[in-house]
């Protein structure tokens, strides 16, 4: 029945691609990535997130996506995206003789502009992320970006050198849309968004805003970004959980307000900078305010040929020793920072999987990367060197431990103290055998001093009992 299922979407797919392309252009790409990895120390102890299971050492991932564009014209078009996600061999999808149905949808959304004119909408599931000053240097906005949700984006061009983009996306709909009770539940999570994006000669400044609605009842438990965060933790304050627990207010405000700025005039350095603010439940009880502050800043230089050198700086506020006060952290939704594709960040790493899961928010660094070096033809490598410092007070992470729970709230390693540091070097290569056909070896290592206070003695001593090392080697292709 499962593989009659799978037959039934893949013949859905291509029939629905047979009968557009007589009236549209139907245009496919994708990717598919195999590969194993030896990963040694996760989460600097080799255990889960609770600390409660041990986690293998070696296995063999797999992962695929199709992305279909049904096109009418220049200015009409649907994107329809379906993905067999990454499962390691003997599990799931790849099981021996009876493999589990994975295949889901992760895009789908019209894309056009009105006409006569370049006002252009998106709306549906769709990637999308508030504003970096470079994705190539940082992937993704801190607070959201490097992820997708459903959404109606409109930009609208006001001139060469200024457009407006506005949207707004529902990320949670717990109970779809037949609520539990006769009265209505508070159980969305809708945010809406605003940029300026101002683009001169040698110069790119994009100020930008997002206010957010957020439901009492809404399932803020779902996985988000950093390894073992949630929407809960990325949002809330640790106090949340002081009794009386939770909120007393059905819908809290979020709000945030930045700026993202890239200065390329002085061509071939280029430095980029972006600061936020960002708070909510400030109507709420005190223990449940959140609210913080976060920049970064760097510098490229792209002159040589062989190589480009890649400095970047971040810093954000920390929690303050009371748990009752609520949150100094900035909170967050679902952000993919990371710069020079950082060991220590989840920051679109060729392979997933392979990286520590640091949280930049309530901690401070500098990354040193020489990115793009290359001797040979076809073969690319890049070395990257991260330090990060926690900002956070030792009291405030040992009370939110003991009121979440390990790895709930608070993670050894992701989250760190002011006391706490890691460092990491990754060193990765890569080999075109074919214009789309590409031979991937990442190498990590990292290192971290971690307090037995905060994570208890057991889980600290763990840490210091050898560092985390990971070897990748695997294809991926693009198509």
């Amino acid at each position: 029945m499962k593989r009659f299922t799978l037959a039934l979407v893949l013949a859905m797919v291509f029939g629905c691609v047979a009968i557009a392309s007589a009236a549209t252009e139907v245009k496919m790409t994708g990717d598919a990535r195999i590969h194993g990895t030896f990963f040694a120390k996760q989460n600097y102890t080799g255990w889960n997130t609770n600390a409660n299971r041990t986690m293998d050492e070696f296995a063999i991932w797999q992962r695929f996506r199709l992305r279909t564009d049904f096109i009418a014209n220049e200015g009409l078009k649907f994107r329809f995206g379906i993905r067999a996600n990454n499962t390691p061999w003997g599990n799931g999808t790849y099981t021996v003789d009876n493999p589990a149905v994975a295949i889901d949808v992760y895009q789908a959304y019209l894309q056009f502009k009105w006409p006569g004119t370049d006002v252009e909408f998106s709306i549906g599931m769709q990637d999308w992320g508030l504003p970096i000053s470079s994705e190539a240097l940082m992937n993704g906005n801190p607070v959201f970006g490097g992820s997708r949700s459903a959404a109606a984006i409109v930009t609208i061009p006001v001139a060469e050198q200024f457009k407006i983009i506005a949207g707004y996306t529902r990320l949670l709909d717990t109970n779809r849309d037949m609520d539990p009770t006769t009265t209505q539940v508070p159980d969305e999570f809708d945010a809406f968004v605003l940029a300026l994006p101002i683009t001169l000669d040698g110069f790119k400044a994009t100020p930008w805003g997002m206010m957010a609605v957020a439901g009492r009842n809404a399932n803020y438990a779902t996985g988000a970004g950093n390894a073992g965060a949630t929407l809960a933790s990325n949002l809330f304050s640790a106090g949340t959980a002081l009794a009386p627990a939770g909120l007393s207010n059905a819908q809290n405000v979020f709000w945030w307000v930045g700026g993202s700025f890239a200065v390329t005039a002085l061509d071939p350095f280029k430095f980029y900078a972006d600061v936020i603010y960002g708070t909510g439940n400030n109507s709420d009880r005190g223990k449940s305010k959140r609210g913080g502050f976060w920049f970064d800043v760097a510098a490229e230089y792209t002159g040589l040929d062989i190589l480009t050198p890649q400095l970047t700086f971040w810093w954000s506020t920390g929690e303050d020793s009371s748990t009752r006060n609520g949150s100094e952290r900035m909170p967050t939704v679902m952000g993919y920072w990371g710069p020079s594709t950082s060991f220590l960040f989840d920051s679109s790493q060729a392979y997933t999987r392979g990286y520590m899961g640091v949280n930049p928010v309530g901690s401070w660094g500098l990354v040193f990367s020489l990115n793009k070096i290359s001797f040979i033809q076809d073969l690319t490598h890049r070395l990257t060197f991260t330090y990060a410092r926690g900002t956070n007070s030792s009291v405030a992470l040992r009370n939110a431990r003991a009121l979440w729970g390990n790895g709930n709230y608070v993670q050894m390693g992701r989250d760190l103290t002011q006391n706490e540091y890691v460092v990491a070097i990754n060193f990765d290569h890569q080999y075109n055998i074919y214009e789309n056909l590409a031979a991937i070896v990442e190498a990590g290592w990292s290192h971290g001093d971690f307090e037995n206070s905060v994570w208890t003695r057991r889980v600290a001593n763990m840490a210091k009992n050898g560092d985390a090392f990971k070897v990748a080697f695997g294809l991926q292709y693009r198509f």
